[in-house]
């Protein structure tokens, strides 16, 4: 039997999700014979991921009940050091390693990275009496720099003609650990700020002008929901899931959008060659692009000594990145593209499990 809570309630209390195998699943077989592995896989990182990993993995094990998995929703940057620490089979990141990582790990030759799934970042905000929230790039900067300071601020009330904007203190929430979904928002307000980019820069951990800190996804949407004149930013689905209101922003085409997966997909299409050192898709062109998107990797290790396991980790990912993208629609993420599943599964035909190649 599977065992954890709801997914509201281990998105804001930021536990551990561990999914257990179903009793009554099915061998380590698909319906063609295919022998996909089994063993306890374990995993940590990307709190972006939590949400489409805590149901895919479950309904993944309930098919294969020799497969167990247990994902440590911790943050990119804590995923990357277990990863290379060798403490976890697999990491998550919204944002693929770098060179140095990628030395620390044992270089280049030694891992893989498979992009599983796309989503946006939303801005959530807490303003009683304001249902519908317009910003743009200029007024997110200015927030989140600490120029604006108060609701009623004359750039605010000028994108939201109609509405009475109250006087309250805005109060910023962010990401206070090393985050791949910081990385994505602050790529952004360095592709549209000359301040942002010069005073603060893009990283999972930059030094925030302002604010509180809050370590996870769930950690930012508890800050927001619970504090008055709140603004911050986390993975749509934990704003769909906690009922909290999304402001739209201004994209590079002067539309403004709601934060969405159609969004997502449409700023991934200017993304024509996707790879771990080309990936950014924040701020594109297009109607009706969400200007904050990204894509999210999961670090996988080339050779697993463990034979069964390594077939399971391939195999799971397998089906992550074709069949299991279903798992996202309900919670808000964006199916790969073709081109970009067809990339995730060439590099997961690079792992070799008890010295022979996976999957050919």
């Amino acid at each position: 039997m599977v065992s954890f809570g709801s997914a509201t309630r281990a998105m804001l209390a930021g536990v551990v999700v561990t999914m257990l195998a179903v009793a009554c699943g099915s061998s380590a077989t698909t319906s063609d014979g295919t022998d996909v592995g089994k063993g306890a896989l374990t995993g940590a990182g990307s709190t972006f991921d939590n949400p489409l990993f805590s149901k895919a993995f479950y309904d993944y094990t309930a098919q294969h009940s020799d497969v167990t998995v247990n994902y440590q929703s911790v943050g990119s940057g804590a995923g990357i050091q277990q990863f290379i620490k060798n403490t976890v089979d697999f990491g998550a990141t919204d944002v693929p390693m770098g060179t140095t990582d990628i030395q620390s790990a044992g270089g280049s030759d030694k891992l893989t990275q498979i992009p599983v799934t796309l989503g946006v970042v939303a801005i959530a905000y807490n303003l009683r009496g304001v249902s519908t929230l317009n910003l743009d790039a200029a007024t997110l900067s200015g927030i989140f720099l600490g120029h604006i300071t108060k609701w009623n601020d004359p750039a605010i009330t000028a994108l939201n003609s109609g509405a009475t904007m109250p006087s309250t203190k805005i109060t910023v929430a962010h990401r206070s650990d090393g985050s791949g979904t910081s990385y994505i928002f602050t790529d952004y307000l360095s592709k549209v700020s000359d301040e942002w980019k010069s005073s603060v820069g893009v990283g999972k951990s930059v030094k925030w002008p302002v604010g509180v800190g809050g370590s996870g996804n769930q950690a930012v949407a508890q800050a927001i929901t619970s504090t008055a004149g709140a603004i911050g930013y986390v993975e749509l689905s934990y704003a769909v899931q906690t009922n909290m209101p999304t402001a739209k922003l201004k994209n590079a085409d002067g539309q403004s959008v709601a934060p969405s997966a159609t969004g997502a997909t449409a700023a991934a299409a200017q993304n024509t060659s996707l790879s771990p050192t080309n990936f950014s898709i924040v701020n594109e062109p297009g109607a009706s692009t969400y200007p904050i998107a990204g894509f999210s990797w999961v670090v996988l290790r080339t050779s697993y000594d463990d034979k069964d396991k390594g077939k399971a980790i391939v195999y799971l990912m397998r089906w992550l990145v074709t069949d299991g993208q279903t798992e996202g629609t309900s919670l808000q993420y964006a199916p790969l593209p073709p081109s970009v599943q067809q990339l995730a599964l060439a590099n997961l035909k690079l792992i070799k499990a008890g010295g022979s190649t996976v999957l050919s």
